[in-house]
C-alpha cells in the first residue's frame, strides 16, 4: 500500500504526482497529414502576406536600420546604429535580417521575414516535437491555440528580438525535455537542446538557459521521490476502488525514475538525468557557438562585456534603470494576449483542482505547465519589464492546454473550432488592415515628401531629439543622424556645435519636444543660434493613458531648422503645418 509522505516537503511531489498529474501520456504520436497541413497553412496565411507596412518606432526602426548598416559597411562584428556602436544585444537577429536583405533586397517585408519564420517554426516545433510527450492530438490543439493567440502571433512576428528568442527557447526546452523525459538521457536531443540554447544566448544573452534548467531540475526533483512516483506493480488503490473488485496496480511507465531498491515510502535524492558531465557538454556547446563572436567584439569594443552582461542582464533584473513596473504588471497582459487560451484555462484549472470528465493529466503536461509558469514568475520578479518578455511562456502553456483539450469534451465540441476560427479572423483583420493603418499613422515617414525636403542635403547635419528615429534613417538612406538626449550636457553640446554649422535640422520625436527646446534655447548661456523654420508633422497629439496605450509617442512631432546669426539666409520663416 502507499505510505503517506515522510515529511512536509515530500507532500509537494505527492500532490504533484498523485493528485495534479497522475495520468499517463497519450501514446498516439503519429503525424496526421491534415493536422500538419493546417499547422502550416493557418499561421502562414496570418504571417507572410502582410509584412509590407511602415516600421513601428522605436524598436522596428532600430532593428531594421542596424542590419542595413551592417550590409552597407560589411562589418558583421560590431552592430552600429547611425554609425555608432550599438552594444545592447548580441548579433544573431542582425545577421539573419542582413542575410534576408542580401537575398530579397532591403525592405520592411525582408526585415520582418525573419521573425515571421521564427514564429512559424515555433508553432511547427510545438506540433512535431510536442506530440512526442503529450500525443499528436494534444500537440495539434496546442499549435492551433498558439496560432491564434494575439499576444504571440501578433507581437512576436514584429521586427523585435523576442520572436527569434522565443523560437530558440521553445526549441531548447522541447529538445531538453525529450532528452530527459524517460529517465535516461538521449544524447541527440540533449545536443539539439544545447544548440538551440546557444543560439538563444547569441540572440539575447543567458535568458535561454535561465528558462530551461530550473523547470528541468524542478520536474526531476518532483519525479524522483519514491513516495510520489509509484513503482511498477505498486498497489495504488483498495479492493473495488475501480468498481471491479480488483486491486489497482501501477502500470509500467517511461516516467518511473525510482530505484526499485528504495524502501517504500522512503525519500530518493533528486538525480536529474543529465548529470554534471552532460551539463558540461551542454555548456561547452553553448560556449562554442558564442565564444568566437564574443572574442571578436571584445577586441573591437572592450566595453561590450560589462555593458551587456552587467548592465543589461544583472542590473536590469536586480536594480532596474528603465521600464520599471509593478509585480502584477504581466497579469492583464497575459490575460489579453493569451486569448483564447485563457478561455480554456478556466475549465482546465477547475478540472485539475476538482476533477471532471477529462482523463488525468500526464506528467509531461505537468512539465509544460511548470515551464510556462516559471517564465511568468521569473519576469514578474524582474524590476525591468516589457510586454514582450513573457512570449516564451506561451508555447509551453499551450502544450499543457492542448493535452487538456485532447482529453476532454473540448476535443469534439464545435465551440472549440469556432473559437479558433473567430480569433483567426480577428488576427487576420488586425494584420491586414488595422496594424498597417496604425503603423502608417505612427510612422515618422507618414509624409515622406515633407521629411525628405529637410534631409535631402547630405551636408546638413540632422539631429533626432530626444529619441532615435531609426525608420527615418531606413527610408531616407541617411545613416548619419545624430541622437541628442534630454540630458543637459547633450543638449548644450548640440547647441554649441550648431554655431559652427550653416544649418542644423532637428527631428523632434516627442510631442512636447519643440516647446521644451525653445525654452532651453532661450535660457542657454552664450547661445545666439535661432530657430528659423518649423514644420508640424505629428498626426495626432496623445497624452497620458492614451499615449501609453498607443505604445509611446507617435512618430515625429515637429521639424525645426537651427541656424547661427551670421548666416545671411537665417531669416525666420513661416511655420509649416501638415
Amino acid at each position: 500500500m502507499i505510505e503517506p509522505p515522510a515529511n512536509a516537503l515530500a507532500y509537494i511531489p505527492h500532490i504533484w504526482n498523485r493528485i495534479l498529474f497522475p495520468g499517463k501520456a497519450e501514446e498516439k504520436i503519429r503525424v496526421r497529414l491534415f493536422s500538419l497541413l493546417l499547422v502550416i497553412l493557418l499561421p502562414g496565411l496570418l504571417l507572410y502576406p502582410c509584412r509590407s507596412f511602415h516600421l513601428l518606432e522605436p524598436d522596428e526602426g532600430r532593428y531594421a536600420q542596424i542590419p542595413k548598416e551592417m550590409v552597407e559597411s560589411g562589418n558583421w562584428i560590431v552592430p552600429t546604429l547611425q554609425g555608432e556602436a550599438y552594444l545592447d544585444k548580441p548579433p544573431l537577429m542582425y545577421w539573419l535580417v542582413s542575410l534576408s536583405y542580401k537575398l530579397f533586397g532591403v525592405s520592411e517585408a525582408s526585415a520582418r521575414l525573419v521573425p515571421a519564420l521564427a514564429v512559424h517554426l515555433t508553432i511547427l516545433m510545438i506540433y512535431l516535437v510536442g506530440r512526442r510527450s503529450i500525443g499528436e492530438r494534444g500537440a495539434f490543439w496546442a499549435a492551433m491555440i498558439l496560432s491564434v493567440a494575439p499576444g504571440f502571433l501578433g507581437v512576436a512576428r514584429l521586427l523585435l528580438l523576442d520572436g527569434l528568442l522565443t523560437f530558440c527557447v521553445t526549441s531548447s526546452v522541447l529538445c531538453g525535455f525529450e532528452a530527459v523525459r524517460t529517465g535516461r538521457l538521449k544524447l541527440g536531443w540533449w545536443i539539439a537542446a544545447a544548440i538551440f540554447s546557444g543560439l538563444g544566448f547569441l540572440t539575447k544573452g543567458p535568458i535561454s538557459e535561465v528558462l530551461l534548467f530550473p523547470p528541468l531540475i524542478a520536474w526531476g526533483w518532483l519525479r524522483t521521490r519514491s513516495s510520489t512516483s509509484p513503482r511498477v506493480g505498486e498497489v495504488v488503490g483498495t479492493v473495488g476502488s475501480d468498481g471491479s473488485g480488483r486491486f489497482l496496480m501501477a502500470p509500467p511507465t517511461r516516467l518511473d525514475f525510482v530505484s526499485p531498491t528504495s524502501p517504500s515510502g522512503g525519500e530518493v535524492k533528486s538525480a536529474p538525468a543529465f548529470g554534471w558531465r552532460n551539463t558540461a557538454l551542454f555548456a561547452a556547446i553553448v560556449v562554442a557557438i558564442n565564444l568566437p563572436w564574443y572574442i571578436a567584439i571584445y577586441f573591437k569594443e572592450p566595453v561590450f562585456l560589462k555593458h551587456f552582461f552587467w548592465e543589461h542582464n544583472v542590473l536590469r533584473f536586480l536594480k532596474p534603470f528603465d521600464h520599471l513596473e509593478p509585480v502584477w504588471y504581466y497579469v492583464p497582459i497575459f490575460l489579453a494576449g493569451f486569448l483564447p487560451g485563457v478561455i480554456l484555462f478556466v475549465p482546465y484549472l477547475r478540472q485539475m483542482l476538482f476533477g471532471g470528465e477529462a482523463a488525468p493529466r500526464s506528467a509531461a503536461g505537468g512539465f509544460w505547465l511548470l515551464s510556462g509558469m516559471w517564465c511568468l514568475f521569473f519576469f514578474s520578479c524582474s524590476g525591468s519589464k516589457l510586454p514582450t518578455y513573457i512570449l516564451p511562456a506561451f508555447p509551453p502553456l499551450c502544450l499543457a492546454l492542448g493535452e487538456y483539450v485532447s482529453r476532454s469534451k473540448w476535443n469534439t465540441r464545435w465551440q472549440t473550432r469556432g473559437i479558433i476560427g473567430t480569433f483567426a479572423a480577428i488576427i487576420a483583420f488586425v494584420h491586414y488592415i488595422a496594424l498597417p493603418w496604425y503603423a502608417f499613422e505612427r510612422s515618422p515617414m507618414r509624409d515622406p515628401e515633407l521629411v525628405n525636403r529637410y534631409l535631402n542635403d547630405p551636408n546638413v547635419a540632422v539631429v533626432t531629439y530626444p529619441r532615435h528615429a531609426g525608420s527615418v534613417a531606413f527610408y531616407s538612406g541617411r545613416s548619419d543622424l545624430q541622437r541628442v538626449t534630454l540630458k543637459p550636457q547633450d543638449t548644450n553640446r548640440m547647441i554649441s556645435e550648431s554655431h559652427f554649422r550653416p544649418k542644423t535640422v532637428i527631428l523632434f520625436t516627442q510631442t512636447e519636444g519643440l516647446e521644451g527646446f525653445r525654452e532651453t534655447l532661450r535660457t542657454a548661456i552664450g547661445s545666439h543660434v535661432q530657430i528659423t523654420e518649423t514644420a508640424e508633422v505629428a498626426p495626432a497629439k496623445l497624452a497620458g493613458w492614451k499615449e501609453k496605450l498607443a505604445g509611446g509617442p507617435w512618430g515625429l512631432s515637429h521639424i525645426a531648422v537651427l541656424e547661427p546669426p551670421g548666416n545671411p539666409l537665417a531669416a525666420p520663416k513661416e511655420s509649416v503645418k501638415r
